[in-house]
């Protein structure tokens, strides 16, 4: 993602959350979100805030509480989240899997059609690189293998998105898979945003 794109998809992301929140204050009428124009989504003091840390609290395997921690600039950056069938039609996988590169909130604002109450709802939301499943095995609970992911390019536009932290279900642990070898030999990336320069070819998701 170019860092041009940066607050224009960040828009688009935070308008179909902020929406219901105001709909049920009654500060804004029902309308839908194709009816909304996500430029009219704004930042108070013109300022997002970065955190260094991101919490998940879930149950175990044995029902017991547990949290994972989360940060970006360490090797505990993996996060899993249930599949959205919008986003690839094409795979009946159940999970999805991301990189974060910042955690962040904001507190945001809408001025558009309707309103009529301008104070500013805290959003938070991750940015990350999504993973993507490849087609080398099947992947999945009932083939007894492990998931087999990569990251696509740093230039598609599908590499990057925006995550409700509240759709995290917890941490996961991403092994590379040595035996492909790194996507860059020179260990020159593209992108010091997406931290590529020592990207491996494929990785398995551990269990």
């Amino acid at each position: 993602m170019d860092m041009q794109d940066f607050l224009p998809k960040l828009k688009q992301h935070l308008l179909p959350r902020i929406l219901p929140m105001l709909q049920s204050d009654d500060v804004i009428p029902d309308i839908g979100q194709s009816e909304c124009d996500p430029n009219a989504v704004l930042f108070r003091h013109d300022r997002i805030y970065r955190h260094n840390l991101l919490r998940v609290n879930y149950t175990t395997y044995d029902v017991r509480r547990s949290q994972d921690v989360m940060n970006a600039s360490t090797s505990h950056h993996n996060i899993i989240l249930l599949a959205d069938d919008n986003n690839d039609p094409t795979s009946d996988h159940p999970f999805k899997y991301a990189r974060i590169l910042g955690i962040y909130h904001g507190n945001a604002l809408y001025v558009g059609h309707g309103m009529v109450d301008y104070q500013p709802r805290r959003m938070d939301f991750l940015w990350v690189r999504w993973y993507q499943n490849t087609s080398v095995m099947r992947n999945g609970w009932r083939d007894d293998k492990l998931d087999c992911i990569k990251f696509p390019s740093v230039t598609q536009d599908n590499s990057f998105g925006f995550v409700d932290p509240a759709h995290v279900l917890r941490g996961c642990h991403i092994i590379p898979r040595f035996s492909c070898g790194k996507v860059h030999a020179d260990g020159k990336g593209l992108s010091r945003c997406a931290k590529d320069s020592g990207d491996w070819t494929q990785y398995y998701v551990n269990r």
